[in-house]
């Protein structure tokens, strides 16, 4: 069997590890795993979404709408554009492929920045087309100026990842008008905001979807709003490259469940203000902690901090026999740090203790 060169040399996303291959592995209760690697709400979704999803699941014998209207309708009100400005996605990850597959072709060209999210440089080798990194700034921000000198005429996408992923780290808006002012016609930035709702200071990138300029901001139900189960996001972009988006995706690609949830979930604005409020205070009990132990961390805008450990490998290894899953970092090349998603003050502390055991052996 022939295959395409392009897929044969592809590594596979690898995420979080599960909570029950986990279980089975440690020999302990599903229960008694805290799973602290994949950015998820550990409040659990709105109770409105999951009311909605068992009102949905008496339909699944029928076809989903394979538009979203509902949804797209909803979505567009919430943020003042119209339906033709919003396209539906398995999560903000098919929104990636989706844009992968209208803009890249084996002489395109994608531009990221050396620490965002590991799909980016899977979806351009996948399309074949040349991937180029460029170095984060000493602060871990991106370096718009440097990913502006790397657009050659070849180059299709530009992500912005913002907070990005995995470091937690933010660029401003005086930034981002600088590098929008810059960046030629014929490039697509894309403004991957999946983790926006945690942020404090949130830039205007929609702004340069009203003046018509190519741009896709991507949201997700996955993080803030803790549907990452039922797979749904969606793109905020021009009617036109919406259009592009709509013929690009499968026409089924957003369950019943997941548009009946994301609609439940966008009109339970307190159970999001209270998520937000746990990753706050979270965030606060782990950088407190950092600092009682002398350990180095990036201050993050997200829902996840990362820290330097020494030994991210030992220290993912350790917590994980003792139930505790956390994010090693050693596919980035940080070895010596390991990623934690901000759970409940109890699911925290328990991480933390973990942490000081191993800081005194």
């Amino acid at each position: 069997m022939k295959i395409r060169e392009s897929i044969a040399g592809i590594r596979a996303y690898v995420p979080g590890k599960p909570i029950e291959e986990t279980a089975r592995e440690i020999g302990m209760r599903p229960d008694e795993i805290i799973k602290l690697a994949s950015n998820e709400n550990p409040l659990g979704p709105s109770p409105l979404a999951v009311e909605a999803m068992k009102e949905a699941a008496e339909g699944v014998n029928l076809y989903p709408d394979g538009g979203a209207v509902a949804l797209r309708e909803q979505l567009a009100t919430f943020h003042g554009f119209t339906p033709e400005n919003i396209v539906q996605g398995a999560g903000s990850s098919e929104l990636i492929e989706l844009l992968a597959h209208i803009c890249l072709e084996s002489d395109g060209e994608l531009i990221a920045a050396k620490y965002s999210f590991t799909l980016y440089p899977l979806m351009t080798q996948l399309f074949g087309a040349k991937y180029t990194e460029v170095e984060n700034k000493a602060d871990f921000t991106h370096d718009t100026a440097a990913m502006l000198r790397a657009i050659t005429p070849n180059t299709r996408l530009i992500f912005i990842t913002n907070p990005t992923n995995p470091l937690g780290t933010m660029i401003g808006q005086e930034e981002i008008d600088d590098f929008m002012r810059a960046v030629p016609e014929h490039v697509l930035v894309v403004f991957d905001e999946a983790y926006i709702h945690f942020a404090g200071e949130q830039p205007d990138t929609l702004k340069y979807v009203r003046e018509g300029r190519n741009v896709a901001v991507l949201r997700t139900f996955s993080k803030a709003y803790g549907l990452a189960g039922v797979r749904i996001g969606y793109a905020i972009t021009t009617p036109a490259i919406a259009e592009l988006l709509h013929k690009a995706r499968s026409p089924f690609n957003t369950s019943s469940l997941a548009q009946a949830a994301a609609a439940a979930a966008l009109r339970d604005a307190e159970h999001l203000k209270h998520s937000v409020q746990v990753v706050r205070s979270g965030m606060k009990q782990y950088e407190a902690a950092f600092t009682e132990l002398g350990l180095e961390y990036i201050p993050s805008h997200g829902n996840f901090i990362l820290v330097k450990v020494g030994d991210g490998a030992a220290t993912y290894h350790y917590c994980l026999q003792r139930g505790v899953i956390l994010r090693p970092m050693t596919g980035y090349g940080l070895n010596e740090w390991v990623r934690i998603s901000i759970g409940t003050m109890n699911q925290n502390e328990r991480c933390i203790r973990l942490l000081r055991e191993m800081r005194s052996h």
